[in-house]
């Protein structure tokens, strides 16, 4: 690749998450763009700073001692821009994570229509859907103000009327609303999106304005059969940085430094999965998976369309004591690779929920914490699927679409005690489906990039290039079988021209040792109806580049059945696990 003439040089991002705040520094050397180093330091969001603005100067500190680069005024403000000694940076972005998720109340005409719009809008960003107004409920007017008055949410997202349809029932409902602003305290009065009917939008802003703070979008749901989101994101990620700029000192000032490029970091993520879902085959998609401490972000990009879903409840800080609403703690022990009880799975989410930068440390504490990210994400995969276009190729109803590649990234995959472990997760957790390629954002840059796309996309292609690690090849193929019987026939061609035979049985994972980086051939037979993404049955040649774990077959089918014994189903787990090298 050429390298493209660049306005902007150096670049800073801060990201600010739940638990860690870091500073990543990008420059260009030798002519290419590179990502130089970071430096990190606890959020300091919470009590007993509640101010993010020390910990993003701990951290900028943190990267000066790493970089060597002086980056801070005497006063403590970056140095923007850089000055011919070369001290600070030429731009800066910023992407934030912080606090609890906003509380939301999702108010539409229709349940299954412009309400549940509105609620997949809430979920593109850190918050949760605490109640619902629409006109199949029964609640009176006054029930109705009440609910809103102890609920007492952060934002109302209406909806609801398709363009140039009802009116009146959608002024009707935002009266309610507008009731219960002016019966609250100016300071607790929730910021109001209108994403409804636009020819309405005159009637809103009379009936609203001056009594709380009122954001228009597109229509979101502009027919009964299409569903648009894409710009009510964008005015939903500014109203979720005012929100937060309210609640916790330096937000305002960390975007006054960035110059307004401040994105939520699931935002961010989703800019960069549309970004590569533009770069990759288009008759398949792109999928991100983000497990942090504020959330569990799916993003699934087909052809520059981005479906996200950000779930706070699944994360792995605070606000994981969540999962248990969605799931149970048996599921969860489902999942476990060695013996322990609902008790044990209970406490460690409220010990981790206490203490969201804890590391696993124990066997025990492992196979914990890898089990409630599998059913995170698992859970998250669920939620995000119906949002997906209705066009997308894939396997069947009910099962991941092909993909390719697939992008993790979390601290709990980076810091998994082996790469095997890191892919097994994902691998239960997700499901995948075909053939795909498993990348692990080893430095955790894929946000920041996101972020950084819209000011400098040479230097996000050209960053991207070597800071995704190849964890392997995978190949999952579709169907049912009986354990033990042959599935797949597999023939490999090596780089040194040597090739390899093997025949694939249903309920085992295999692993062809495909050295790193390297090109191998493989002409692939299911058997079985079995299916690969070329039909049922069907089968062809491909060529695949070796990750670390190499070319991995998982041949446990899709969807994955455990054993119903829970001692075998361990003992399956083990032996998985010691085929990816434990």
């Amino acid at each position: 690749m050429t390298t493209s003439l660049v306005s902007v040089d150096s670049l800073l991002v801060i990201d600010v998450g739940a638990s860690t705040t870091r500073a990543l520094l990008f420059d260009v050397v030798e002519g290419r763009y590179r990502f130089l180093a970071a430096g990190s330091a606890v959020t300091t969001a919470g009590i007993p700073f509640r101010d993010i603005g020390e910990g993003v100067q701990r951290a900028v500190d943190h990267l000066e001692s790493i970089s060597g680069r002086l980056l801070l005024r005497d006063d403590e403000s970056i140095i923007l821009p850089s000055a011919a000694d070369g001290s600070g940076v030429d731009a800066l972005v910023a992407t934030l994570s912080i606090g609890y998720p906003l509380k939301v109340v999702a108010v539409g005409l229709l349940e299954d229509v412009s309400v549940e719009s509105a609620c997949r809008l809430t979920s593109t960003i850190y918050a949760e859907v605490v109640e619902t107004l629409s006109l199949n409920d029964r609640r009176k007017q006054d029930d109705r103000i009440d609910l809103l008055l102890r609920t007492r949410p952060d934002l109302v997202i209406a909806a609801g009327g398709t363009e140039g349809g009802a009116d009146q029932s959608v002024k009707r409902l935002l009266e309610t609303v507008g009731l219960a602003c002016r019966l609250l305290p100016e300071t607790q009065r929730p910021q109001v999106l209108y994403a409804g009917n636009q020819a309405v939008q005159k009637d809103i802003r009379a009936m609203l304005e001056g009594v709380t703070s009122l954001h228009y979008a597109p229509n979101i749901r502009p027919t009964l059969e299409s569903e648009d989101l894409d710009a009510a994101q964008l005015q939903l990620a500014n109203i979720y940085q005012q929100i937060s700029a309210k609640k916790v000192r330096g937000v305002q000032e960390l975007s006054n430094s960035a110059n307004g490029h401040m994105l939520p970091t699931a935002t961010a993520f989703g800019r960069m999965i549309r970004f590569l879902s533009r770069l990759y085959d288009p008759a398949k998609g792109v999928l991100g998976v983000d497990v942090g401490a504020s959330a569990t972000t799916i993003s699934a990009g087909f052809a520059g369309y981005l479906t996200t879903g950000v779930y706070p409840e699944f994360g792995m800080g605070s606000s994981l004591p969540g999962i248990l609403k969605q799931t149970s703690a048996k599921k969860i022990m489902q999942w476990l690779t060695v013996d322990l009880s609902e008790d044990d799975v209970r406490d460690y989410i409220f010990y981790k929920a206490a203490y969201p930068t804890s590391i696993p440390a124990t066997l025990e504490e492992i196979a914990l914490e890898q089990a409630i990210i599998r059913e995170a994400i698992r859970l998250g995969v669920k939620q995000t699927v119906p949002g997906f276009p209705a066009d997308v190729n894939g396997p069947g109803t009910g099962l991941l679409p092909w993909f390719e590649p697939i992008l993790v990234r979390g601290m709990p995959f980076i810091q998994a005690s082996t790469p095997g472990r890191a892919l097994m997760t994902l691998l239960d957790g997700l499901q995948p489906t075909g053939v795909t390629t498993v990348l692990l954002d080893q430095s955790n840059l894929a946000a920041a990039l996101g972020a950084a796309a819209e000011i400098n996309p040479t230097l996000v292609v050209q960053v991207l290039e070597n800071n995704m690690q190849n964890l392997g090849a995978v190949i999952s193929p579709v169907g049912e079988s009986r354990p033990g019987t042959p599935i797949l026939r597999l023939q490999a061609t090596f780089a040194d021209g040597s090739e390899t035979r093997t025949e694939i049985k249903y309920g085992t994972i295999e692993v062809l040792p495909v050295p790193l980086g390297q090109i191998v051939n493989l002409r692939l037979q299911p058997l079985h109806r079995f299916d690969i993404g070329m039909g049922p049955g069907r089968g062809g040649r491909l060529r695949m580049v070796g990750g670390i774990l190499g070319l991995v077959i998982d041949a446990r089918g899709r969807p994955i059945t455990l054993h119903t014994d829970a001692a075998r189903q361990r003992e399956l787990f083990g032996k998985w696990l010691w085929t990816l090298g434990n």
